[in-house]
């Protein structure tokens, strides 16, 4: 080539191409012109900051799962929306929270427990309309127990030695462990098939007349609730009877209870102006009312079956005549108390089985029983001579037996005993009349002693002195024996003859038991 042409070549053109390539060359800088809009822009900055973490950050651990919500692709304006965002993502948190606890909780052991019903977002939730699933609507549940199959119709499964029949101990155990689910839901039966529970036929029988027996039994006390007086309530009949009373003007206003026991309920009553101007009404009464559960009276019937006022209105046929029955048997007897001069509660006013009668007590505050009030050792003497007084013309003036006759049915008021509770007392003409005297002797005569009165007789004196017989006995047995010969002799006698013996002779003397 001429040597002109390539001075020539040199001087216009660029350098030569070894110079352009020299490592220790200075290297081209090439500026990129760009406005201030392209450096304000969010665009740019998100880049640039999305590289930045990615250069940080290369690996990042997802926390959970789903798509990334962006404002790209849900609308962010309304406010309902970004707080079921938010709410969502806590709960994705709380999720993974749960599942590093029971990592760290259940390690490498066997037995593993679960948070599943802890968790905000169910497992199976999913995005799509097409796989979501509703787990009311479903009725195979993911967390219960398979039901143990069914033996086919030919009562086995298998072939030669692995032949299985319906008779076999696992699989029968399996079914009665299933069959339990078909018991009142009242009776817990836990989750046998989870546990895979095998029943032999002994146990599931007995399980089965258990849970038979218990829903009768809950029944019975629904309808016994029902139609029964309760503990310090009444029945909605009862409480009928209380509120006609109460409109009538009979009574002003019934304040509450204040005694309960085996056969009745007592309430506090202001008593209020009677229709009739012969019949004055206390200002305070009590009203008896006595339950119409009839399982007290199915063992007491004795008291009021052998009594010749009522023998022949008696039926057992329809026991709940019976409590009306011993409701006017407390009146009547009330009545003949009054009558003699005994201190007992007024009779008011007799209502099916309510019994009105006056307050023994004042300011609704009612009179102690004999064996919580502490008296002095002339008051127990008192008592105790004005108690043998009222036994006597009880037995010989109104011609009854208490029958029940303890401290715990007398009274201390006003300085007196009153006597209360006479519904079981009976006739001394009763086939256990005597009887029933000689325990309320003995029951008095045990109280008076330990209270220190040293003039108390022992219950064979005090029963010789009621009474006006004199039974001769060394002992306690032989006395007894006597009065079941003499209760013989009467029951006999009416027997025989149809009618009763008098036991009272004109002059007060003791009854003649002969023939």
């Amino acid at each position: 080539m001429d040597p002109v042409g390539i001075a020539a070549a040199s001087e216009s053109g660029p350098g030569p191409a070894w110079q352009s390539k020299c490592p220790w060359g200075a290297p081209n800088t090439t500026s990129m012109s760009c406005s201030l809009a392209d450096v304000m822009s969010e665009q740019l900055a998100k880049e640039l900051q999305l590289e930045e973490e990615n250069a940080a950050f290369p690996e990042v651990v997802a926390v959970a799962e789903g798509p990334f919500i962006t404002g790209e692709n849900i609308d962010t304006s309304s406010d309902l929306m970004l707080a079921q965002m938010l709410q969502m993502e806590f709960d994705r948190e709380y999720d993974a929270q749960l599942r590093r606890e029971e990592r760290k909780i259940n390690g490498d052991s066997k037995v593993s427990i679960s948070f599943e019903n802890y968790r905000k977002v169910h497992p199976y939730d999913s995005d799509s309309s097409e796989d979501e699933v509703d787990w009311q609507d479903t009725r195979h549940d993911p967390y219960k127990a398979d039901k143990p199959t069914t033996t086919p119709r030919k009562g086995f499964v298998g072939k030669g030695k692995d032949i299985t029949t319906k008779h076999d101990e696992v699989v029968c155990g399996r079914k009665n462990t299933a069959r339990m689910e078909n018991f009142a839901p009242e009776f817990q039966v836990g989750d046998g098939i989870g546990m895979d529970l095998k029943l032999s036929n002994q146990v599931f029988n007995a399980l089965k007349q258990h849970a038979y027996s218990e829903e009768r039994r809950s029944a019975r006390l629904h309808e016994k609730k029902e139609h029964s007086t309760a503990e310090k309530a009444v029945d909605p009949k009862t409480r009928l009877l209380l509120y006609k009373m109460v409109n009538a003007g009979m009574l002003e206003t019934i304040t509450g209870c204040i005694s309960t026991g085996k056969e009745s309920v007592v309430f506090h009553a202001y008593g209020g102006k009677s229709a009739t101007e012969d019949k004055v009404i206390p200002p305070e009464c009590a009203i008896k009312v006595f339950k119409t559960t009839l399982n007290e009276f199915k063992n007491r019937d004795k008291y009021i079956k052998d009594d010749y006022r009522f023998k022949d209105r008696f039926s057992k046929l329809n026991p709940r005549k019976i409590i009306r029955m011993w409701a006017e048997k407390e009146m009547h007897n009330l009545t003949r108390m009054q009558n003699a001069g005994i201190p007992c509660p007024q009779v008011v006013m007799l209502k099916k089985h309510i019994l009105v009668m006056s307050f023994i007590g004042q300011d609704q505050v009612p009179a102690p029983k004999l064996k919580d009030v502490t008296l002095s050792s002339e008051d127990m003497k008192k008592a105790y001579y004005q108690i043998l007084n009222m036994m006597q013309q009880l037995y010989k003036e109104c011609n009854l037996v208490h029958a029940d006759l303890s401290e715990y049915n007398m009274l201390w008021h006003d300085g007196k005993v009153w006597l209360i509770d006479v519904s079981q007392s009976v006739e001394p003409t009763h086939p256990h009349g005597l009887e029933f005297l000689f325990r309320d002797c003995r029951n008095v005569s045990q109280f008076f002693q330990k209270g220190g009165v040293a003039e108390a007789l022992n219950e064979r004196e005090l029963f010789n002195a009621v009474s006006g017989l004199n039974i001769t006995a060394d002992n306690e047995v032989d006395f007894q024996a006597e009065i079941e010969a003499l209760e013989k002799m009467n029951e006999d006698h009416v027997q025989n003859h149809g009618k009763k013996l008098s036991m009272f002779s004109s002059d007060g003397d003791p009854p003649i038991y002969d023939e």
